[in-house]
């Protein structure tokens, strides 16, 4: 190709498309998908502080959970990690110790029961011993033959929870920034171009 047709292209094809437009363009776009990443961590924050009000008051922690690992699965910047050392970053603390509290309280009820039955089992057995003498021992006989009921173990990890945010997510903030690289790459090739056009006109 002589020289006529690469000036011929490089006014009516490239010299149009000015380097400051792409450059707005470059620009605004990256503004764009900065607020619409900020977006989408202020929305994991609502969805995460959701989670932490429903486990503090007894509320629906499950769906508050469903929610947000929804939310942050599919969008990008949404690390659930704080500037905190503690890990996983979603610990339902006051459900755990409810469980817990409960577990405590129905060993305790069960223990108090059975100490019940030992205390009939030994009047039963001593009706003449109003001084207690021989029934303490045979409580205590009693309750160790039977053992005392333990409070069930709630393995604390089934509530801990992190959640992994993708790289990147075809929503809104997803596709700004792949529009924002596209009108970026295209700023460079133009710059590029108007030192190589330039020459090949000569």
């Amino acid at each position: 190709m002589d020289k006529k047709y690469w000036h011929h292209f490089w006014n009516h094809y490239i010299k149009p498309v000015k380097i400051w437009y792409l450059l707005v363009a470059t620009l605004v776009m990256l503004t764009v998908s900065g607020f619409a990443l900020r977006h989408n961590n202020q929305s994991m924050g609502k969805l995460r502080e959701a989670v932490y009000t429903a486990d503090q008051n007894n509320g629906d922690v499950v769906t508050a959970l469903q929610k947000l690992q929804s939310y942050v699965t599919s969008h990008m910047n949404t690390n659930l990690a704080t500037n905190t050392s503690v890990y996983p970053p979603i610990q339902l603390k006051y459900t755990y110790q409810r469980l817990k509290d409960a577990a405590d309280a129905q060993a305790a009820t069960a223990n108090s029961d059975l100490y019940t039955t030992a205390q009939k089992e030994c009047e039963a057995q001593n009706p003449t011993d109003f001084s207690g003498r021989n029934r303490v021992p045979c409580i205590e006989a009693y309750v160790t033959a039977h053992g005392g009921v333990k409070a069930a173990t709630i393995p604390d990890s089934m509530y801990k929870f992190n959640f992994a945010s993708p790289t990147w997510s075809p929503d809104f903030a997803g596709w700004s920034l792949v529009l924002a690289a596209f009108l970026g790459l295209l700023l460079i090739i133009r710059v590029l171009l108007a030192f190589v056009f330039p020459r090949l006109t000569k």
